[in-house]
């Protein structure tokens, strides 16, 4: 796999799942929604350390800076 995701992306990935996690945490999300959030922060969390995000590939965007 080739990288895609760029440090900035994985950054504000990482804090929509963080704050995603708090939320469901402190009870301010429940039900359904709260737990299609957190597979989505789970997705974010993976795809951030990774570096790779399969969604990226299929639109054909690469946020990552290419190395001369």
């Amino acid at each position: 796999m080739k990288k895609n995701m760029g440090g900035l992306d994985r950054i504000i990935r990482l804090v929509v799942a963080i704050t995603v996690a708090v939320l469901f945490y402190l009870n301010i999300i429940e039900g359904t929604l709260a737990y299609v959030l957190l597979a989505l922060a789970g997705v974010f969390v993976l795809t951030s350390f990774i570096s790779f995000c399969p969604l990226y590939s299929i639109v054909g965007l690469n946020t990552c800076k290419i190395k001369e």
